[in-house]
């Protein structure tokens, strides 16, 4: 994850003078001399404001650091108060900053940095309101870091953590009994506590969105990715690929019904959360070894290769780095592997949830990850290590623009590395896989691997942020919150809670993202667009070719392509100097997001699920729970608000 929870606008430092003079290249000759001097005038201030905020940017994300990283009472104190400090003369700059009749400057560069400059972000809020909200969300992400359970199997042991502890129950535990139990503490210690400061948070950030001029914090989400449509093509997408989603769903529902029986999974129902091998069922990787489609055949074990050779947390991060410059792109620098924490420090608690930071001075990168020698954290490594490249692509940009050109795009680097690195060619490249080419059956089973991963995520990232839409926008109201986010999961993701829910609880809490106010349509974006990048580095590396049964996508492997590298640092670099189409057509040459590379990819198992689905007889979709997560009256009012049954549930593959 980027650690890209910004209360100021982001900055850099004295390094980045040259940089801002560099893209200020304007034609001046038959210019307006009043427009002209007016320019000349706000560059010479643009040069001061971004290396100002760069400096303040730097203090507030190493007094966050060192909260994150030590929670303590004093931390977090020192935290809010460096970051209420900074505020102020943000404010100051910001009111400044508003003096400039910017709007029509001629110089597209100029005018780009003051529109973004124009936004102050939550320090736009009094002071009082400013540390309040620190307060909730710091509240909310340190209740989330140090909730405990207790042990299904030992009630006196009651130090269990997300990280590793639960995390090890739902990767390799098969017993309902013990995953429910795991389910309803969890969500009790991480939810249900954090529901008056997600409440007080709702109001403080909707407050600051107004006084960026927005409506609501949806809408200024949504303005990140400077497009007037953002939410119908999100919706577009998930059109696109929900008939290969239910495929996917209704044979993985017979498999757990096969496990388990008819008693705890349904034939035509959703199926139950705690079952999928992850807290949140927003991957199913975990049940892969007993749901997979050709069960008979040899199966790479990953995680046990890296164990038999002894990887450890350094490895698996210098693994990824030599990826990276493989690639022709930049070395980790020496302050990385200083700063950076990647195991589980066993003096203090920290938050555990990986994290990749930029310091703004142009040379501190930071991983903040509690690292576990298995292939999902490989995957993991390789996501953080993707943020880290970008940092390093675009550090000489003006601060303003050093960030992604959407924050879908940033997700997405690191994941579309990991596509190649997950490839059966890379596994067998580096040792971690034997063998000749795939066989089809394989080539199924390894499609079913990646399916489970990448297709069941894009419901659950689609449902996070939909729900807080709805927050937001005020259609989901406190008392109703629990109803209307399970109706959402029901109905968009086909799951269901293991045990009956009520107000009283407050599940969405129990995600990370939520506690740490970090939106979440990035992870969705990401998820459709790596495809889109993976598909056009694949074409630059000679990996792959449409129709060719000999170069598949899910083959590929760009390792030591320096074309391909070449192409992405030409894309990173860019940061968002330009908007994010521009960036998207310079390496792919789309300017939309489209679903076509994911369906590409996973063509093969979407005709074999389809096929498989018929021969058994299976429902495809599902009908609603017997499980209770709404009263009779918000029923109603739903059913009021929505009275057409929702397509998501009815609607069978095409």
């Amino acid at each position: 994850m980027l650690k890209f929870k910004t209360m100021l606008k982001v900055g850099g430092g004295a390094v980045l003078i040259a940089a801002i003079v560099a893209v200020f290249i304007v034609a001046t000759q038959g210019r307006d001399p009043d427009l002209e001097a007016r320019e000349h005038e706000a560059r010479e201030y643009m040069l001061h404001l971004d290396k100002a905020t760069g400096l303040r940017k730097n203090r507030a994300s190493l007094a966050e650091w060192e909260y994150t990283s030590n929670i303590t009472k004093e931390n977090e104190e020192k935290s809010i108060q460096t970051h209420l400090e900074l505020s102020r003369q943000e404010k100051a700059a910001w009111e400044e900053t508003k003096m400039y009749g910017w709007q029509d400057f001629q110089d597209f560069t100029l005018r780009r940095m003051f529109k973004k400059y124009s936004q102050l972000g939550v320090a736009a809020l009094p002071d009082d309101k400013f540390q309040a909200l620190m307060r909730t969300v710091s509240g909310m992400e340190s209740n989330y870091a140090t909730a405990k359970i207790c042990s299904y199997k030992n009630e006196s042991k009651c130090d269990l953590s997300l990280e590793p502890e639960i995390t090890e129950i739902f990767s390799t535990s098969q017993d309902p009994e013990e995953l429910k139990h795991a389910w309803v503490e969890w969500h009790n210690a991480a939810g249900a506590t954090a529901k008056k400061n997600f409440t007080d948070y709702v109001n403080l950030y909707n407050e600051a969105a107004k006084l960026n001029g927005f409506d609501n914090v949806a809408e200024w989400w949504q303005s990140e990715y400077e497009v007037p449509d953002f939410e119908e093509q999100l919706a577009k997408l998930w059109e696109d690929v929900k008939p290969l989603y239910q495929q996917l769903h209704a044979y993985v529902r017979k498999r757990l019904r096969d496990k388990y029986g008819d008693k705890v999974v349904s034939a035509r129902g959703p199926i139950p959360a705690h079952l999928l091998g992850n807290m949140w069922a927003q991957t199913w990787n975990n049940i892969e070894s007993f749901t997979r489609p050709y069960p008979d055949k040899k199966e790479i074990d990953v995680t046990q290769a890296m164990r038999d050779q002894n990887y450890t947390p350094m490895k698996m991060f210098q693994m990824s780095d030599e990826f990276f410059r493989s690639l022709n792109l930049t070395a980790m620098p020496e302050k990385f592997w200083k700063n950076s924490i990647i195991e589980k420090p066993t003096d203090r608690e920290i938050v555990c949830h990986a994290s990749a930071w930029d310091f703004f001075d142009g040379e501190d990168f930071r991983i903040k990850m509690c690292t576990t020698v298995n292939v999902e954290h490989l995957r993991t490594v390789h996501h953080e290590m993707g943020h880290i490249q970008y940092f390093l692509q675009y550090r000489h940009q003006p601060s303003v623009f050093r960030e992604g050109a959407n924050s879908g795009f940033h997700e997405a680097v690191g994941d579309t590395i990991a596509l190649s690195v997950s490839s059966p060619k890379h596994l067998r490249r580096v040792g971690l896989a034997t063998g000749d080419a795939e066989d089809e059956q394989t080539e199924i089973n390894q499609l079913y691997k990646m399916g489970i991963d990448k297709i069941a995520f894009l419901p659950f990232a689609y449902t996070l942020d939909l729900f807080r839409y709805g927050v937001f926008r005020r259609k989901t109201l406190p008392e109703d919150y629990n109803c209307h986010y399970w109706k959402l999961r029901e109905q968009l993701q086909g799951v269901e809670p293991p045990v009956n829910r009520t107000e009283d609880d407050f599940d969405a809490a129990a995600k990370y993202h939520v506690s740490a106010n970090v939106e979440y349509a990035r992870y969705y974006v990401s998820f459709i667009i790596q495809f889109q990048f993976h598909r056009a580095l694949c074409q630059l590396a000679g990996e792959h070719a449409a129709g060719d049964p000999n170069k598949k996508l899910v083959d590929c492997d760009i390792y030591q392509s320096v074309a391909a590298g070449n192409a992405l640092a030409n894309m990173l670099k860019m940061g968002s100097s330009k908007p994010w189409p521009d960036a998207m057509e310079a390496l792919t040459g789309q300017r939309e997001m489209k679903a076509d590379g994911l369906l590409e990819y996973f063509r093969p198992l979407h005709d074999w699920l389809r096929a498989e689905n018929q021969r058994t007889g299976e429902h495809i979709g599902w009908e609603p729970t017997n499980m209770e997560y709404c009263t009779p009256s918000q029923l109603s009012e739903l059913n009021v608000k929505e009275p057409a049954s929702s397509p998501a549930t009815q609607q069978s593959d095409s």
